[in-house]
């Protein structure tokens, strides 16, 4: 009987360690260059579609990060949301929220739109208003380009301490606004856009212009409030300066200046296409044709061409204009009462031709 091997070694191949350590680098690397890759896209790939449209975006003061994050991803041009987040969060965006109109650019990477967010570095808007009679129609057209309320705008207008350390009323505030384009952020405050239009008023009124209303013996308040009803008379630039010269004679001889604009004014009725006899009776302040001199303030926010105007009238003998029958929207002038009446005649006959009743 052959002899048995008894407990014999089973021998075991192994793997040659050269075989092993490249693997092992080949996997490190493969993870290296996907996580590289990854984190690259992540920070520098173009995460911002606008589709070459303006596209802005509004965090509110006091917006949380979540707030501020839904506000960006709602605007419908985040192509990855979670790369977003995920930057967002590696960059400490959640707690560095500013408030802040942005402007989002096509192409951008999650590290451009999370540096402008995190900086604040927000868009300036063209603050514009215009066609405004009321405190309170100022107060609702200056909120609707503006984080600041209609209720927090309309209550300064109407503070009557407040009002008089910018040096100004109740009825005269609106001249303070002097309609032309403005630069300002969205997050500018109330009583920062009061400043703002008392530091523009001032600039406006330069050392020229405030010496043309001395020698008319007006203050700039009053310059005004004869511009806001200059500009309710025409709409006709090359006109105000006739305008204008009309109301200064009168004012001159101490006549009433029986503007209709403001007998609308003080009837509130805007929708007053004729006016007539039963509006002239209305007890008002604002009614040139009951009291005299000029109103207690503007009519409406005048605008700059209707205040040059007044400062720089037109030398003439009128004291009677009114409008054309041919509805031109010029105006037929007079010296004397007959002739006035006249031209009324004409006017009056052209209304009830088209059938304008009031």
């Amino acid at each position: 009987m052959a002899n048995e091997v008894k407990n014999p070694k089973i021998i075991r191949k192994r793997k040659p360690k050269s075989m092993v350590v490249p693997g092992l680098i080949a996997l490190v690397m493969f993870l290296f260059v996907s996580f590289s890759y990854y984190a690259y896209q992540i920070v520098y790939t173009a995460n911002v579609d606008t589709k070459e449209r303006e596209v802005y975006v509004l965090i509110p003061t006091g917006a949380t990060y979540e707030q501020a994050m839904d506000s960006v991803e709602a605007s419908g041009v985040i192509i990855d949301r979670l790369s977003l987040r995920f930057m967002s969060k590696l960059m400490d965006y959640d707690e560095l929220v500013k408030p802040g109109r942005y402007k989002l650019e096509h192409g951008w990477s999650n590290r451009q739109l999370i540096g402008v967010l995190r900086l604040g570095q927000q868009m300036p808007l063209n603050l514009t208003f215009s066609n405004v009679r009321l405190r309170s129609q100022l107060a609702a057209k200056l909120a609707t380009d503006l984080e600041a309320s209609e209720q927090e705008l309309d209550s300064l207008l109407n503070d009557a301490a407040y009002l008089q350390t910018l040096g100004f009323d109740t009825t005269s505030i609106v001249s303070m606004f002097i309609p032309n384009t403005y630069e300002v952020y969205w997050t500018t405050t109330a009583p920062e856009l009061m400043q703002r239009m008392k530091t523009e008023y001032d600039k406006f009124w330069t050392p020229e212009r405030i010496a043309k209303a001395e020698q008319l013996g007006m203050t700039q308040q009053q310059v005004s409030t004869l511009a806001s009803i200059v500009q309710a008379e025409t709409l006709k630039s090359d006109e105000k300066p006739r305008v204008a010269g009309v109301y200064l004679n009168r004012l001159k001889r101490g006549m009433l200046l029986q503007a209709d604009p403001t007998v609308v004014f003080a009837v509130r009725d805007f929708t007053i296409r004729r006016v007539l006899n039963k509006h002239l009776t209305h007890d008002s302040p604002y009614n040139t044709y009951k009291y005299k001199g000029l109103p207690p303030g503007p009519i409406n926010v005048p605008v700059i061409s209707s205040i040059d105007a007044v400062l720089n009238p037109e030398q003439h003998n009128y004291l009677y204009f009114c409008a054309k029958e041919d509805f031109s929207g010029y105006h037929a002038f007079a010296t004397t009462v007959a002739e006035h009446q006249a031209n009324a005649r004409r006017f009056h006959r052209a209304l009830n031709e088209r059938n304008i009743m009031k």
